[in-house]
Formats: structure tokens, C-alpha cells, sequence
């Protein structure tokens, strides 16, 4: 196995940090490493937002769910899906663009911050960092807006804490292949493979969680109950329209 392989399939996501901070060197590799990532029509869709500090990574940590982690790191980074350089190009071009009344500039942009994180996520750890992505930058987008002064065509996605982790929390078991590789068609057969992952997930968290122990699928379908999600991420929809992102109303 070489060493990228092995550096992808090592991956954990660590949730305490020492106080050591990045070498410039370092986060230069990681942020040349995401921007390097492929891009929808070479939009270069994407932006990155480094905070490093103190007072502004406690607000985005509590604007997060009051995530700790957020705060503790040395360095966090916010992935943006970026129209703002695409509105500059049609001004300069006096061309007037509507990829922000499609409901797939959503689609585009996040699959752009998706491959640009994928790309810091793999840096970081082949130089020795550790790493854990943060969804819940969307829980408050408001204030995060306005936080870090993002304009409009611009919409945070995800966060990632870097650095040194602490208390190793393990290898998390994925479940089996058969689910996740799917030969020429998709296989819907999957119910008996999932209630086995049940099981060693559920061994898995008994050795490694202060919290108790619970199934894969309890925990999956527990976050996405309606009522649980949408009160979570209440303002993401009035977020993108604040933003520019129109989408024809999602019709």
C-alpha cells in the first residue's frame, strides 16, 4: 500500500487538540493542496476562510452548537462556496449570469467545497495533522455571514478544525463495501448488511465512547427525524436567499 492510500484509509476525526499552532509552511501546503482540487468548468467555485483567532474561533464554536473543538484548534478553516468571482466576471464582461436562479449552483458548489476539503483533509494528515470537519457552520449562516464579512454569492458549507490531536478516538468501522460499491446498477439489497454493522458499530462505540453505546442506524435516523433536522438549520434556506441564491424559489 503507498503512502497516500494508506495516509486516506487511516483517516479519524480528532475532537481535542494540543496548543501547538501550524507552520506557515504547513497551512501554505494544506490551502495550496484545496485550491489545486478540480472544478466545475474551472470556476474555481470555492473559497477558503483561516481564523487563527482566539476571540473569533469562540464565536464561531458557539455559533457551531457550542463546539469545543472549534474553539481548541489551532487553526479552522471555513470552505465557502463561491459565486462572488463569477459576478465579478460578468461585470467585467458586461454579461449578466442566472447560475444563482439555479437550484444546481447548490449542487455545483458544494461539490466543489466537497472535493476542495477532501483535498485539505488529505494534506493535513500526510504531513502528521489531525483534522475533524464541521457541519454545523450552517446552524447559525447569519451570523457567520457577518462574522467573517462575506459577501453576497458567497455561502459558508462546511468548517475544518486543524492541528495536533490528542486522545487517538480510534479507526470509526464503515459499513460493509457491498454497500458502498455498487457494480453497473444500484443494489437496494442492503437491509442484512446494515443490521450486521449495526452490531460492530455498536461494539466499536462500547470501547471508545464515554457516551452509550447505540446503533448505526438509531443514530442516523434520530438526526434526520424532521422535526430534529429542521430545527437545527432553521436559517440555511432564508441564509441563501440573503445571499444572492435565489433557485426560481426551488421550483
Amino acid at each position: 500500500m503507498n503512502h497516500v492510500i494508506q495516509t486516506l484509509t487511516e483517516h479519524r476525526s480528532y475532537r481535542h487538540y494540543k496548543k501547538d499552532q501550524l507552520s506557515n509552511e504547513q497551512l501554505d501546503a494544506i490551502l495550496a493542496s484545496a485550491q489545486a482540487a478540480p472544478s466545475w468548468i474551472h470556476g474555481q467555485q470555492v473559497s477558503v476562510i483561516v481564523v487563527q483567532d482566539e476571540r473569533k474561533k469562540q464565536r464561531l464554536a458557539e455559533l457551531s452548537g457550542n463546539q469545543q473543538y472549534i474553539k481548541d484548534c489551532p487553526t479552522f478553516l471555513v470552505f465557502c462556496a463561491d459565486f462572488y468571482r463569477a459576478h465579478l466576471a460578468s461585470q467585467i464582461e458586461e454579461i449578466p449570469i442566472e447560475v444563482t436562479n439555479d437550484v444546481d449552483a447548490l449542487l455545483i458548489g458544494a461539490t466543489d467545497v466537497g472535493i476542495a476539503l477532501g483535498n485539505a483533509i488529505a494534506a493535513a494528515e500526510s504531513l502528521g495533522l489531525n483534522i475533524v470537519p464541521i457541519g454545523g457552520i450552517r446552524r447559525n449562516p447569519l451570523e457567520v455571514i457577518e462574522t467573517l464579512e462575506i459577501p453576497n454569492y458567497v455561502i459558508p458549507i462546511v468548517g475544518l478544525c486543524i492541528g495536533y490531536g490528542e486522545n487517538d478516538p480510534g479507526l470509526n468501522p464503515r459499513l460493509p463495501k457491498e454497500t458502498f460499491i455498487h457494480r453497473e446498477v444500484y443494489n437496494k439489497n442492503q437491509e442484512t448488511l446494515i443490521l450486521s454493522y449495526n452490531e460492530e458499530y455498536q461494539k466499536h462505540l462500547s470501547k471508545t465512547s464515554s457516551k452509550p453505546s447505540t446503533t448505526w442506524t438509531s443514530r442516523v435516523t434520530s438526526f434526520y427525524k424532521e422535526t430534529h433536522y429542521n430545527n437545527q438549520y432553521p436559517d440555511v434556506p432564508t441564509m441563501l436567499k440573503k445571499q444572492g441564491f435565489t433557485c426560481n424559489d426551488m421550483k
